[in-house]
């Protein structure tokens, strides 16, 4: 399985379309901050949250479940993402999943704690604390090793964050 995870786009729905389009992911998470209209995200399997930006009516936070990981999905404002990871933490626990995917920050983020990821893209169109733009791909395979990958816009590799994951 094959999931491209965004944050933060902030209006740029054309390079947001380009990057899905590239990817060709299962399924595309977006964590809030979008700041378009729905109807402008792309037309393809998609969770996607509502950020502090968004005047679209869209879900705070979201559970999604691929095989056996269950995702979950949340801008990130709401758990003061930006100066700790304890308050996601607890929510994550409470919903039990695997994988925590977040943005609020625009800066990447990955990193595993008590058997669980947590994920943050960073931001396509505004990075923060990083000189550049970026997204998140996250691999599976069967035996249950999760693999993140960060890119730029343009599809080069920034870094293997966090490397391969068993998570089950």
């Amino acid at each position: 399985m094959r999931v491209l995870i965004v944050s933060d786009s902030h209006g740029k729905a054309n390079l947001l379309k380009k990057i899905v389009q590239k990817v060709k992911a299962d399924h595309v998470i977006h964590c809030g901050d979008f700041c378009t209209s729905i109807d402008q995200l792309p037309d393809v399997s998609m969770t996607v949250v509502q950020g502090n930006c968004d005047w679209e009516d869209a879900p705070k936070e979201s559970v999604w479940e691929a095989g056996r990981l269950r995702f979950y999905v949340t801008h990130g404002h709401r758990y003061q993402v930006k100066t700790s990871l304890l308050p996601i933490r607890y929510r994550v626990e409470e919903v039990d999943a695997h994988v925590a995917c977040f943005g609020h920050s625009h800066f990447p983020v990955c990193e595993q704690a008590n058997g669980r990821l947590f994920i943050n893209p960073g931001s396509i169109a505004y990075p923060r604390g990083v000189r550049v733009p970026s997204y998140a791909v996250l691999q599976t395979d069967s035996t249950g090793t999760v693999h993140v990958k960060y890119y730029t816009p343009d599809g080069k590799v920034i870094a293997e964050r966090g490397g391969s994951f068993v998570l089950f």
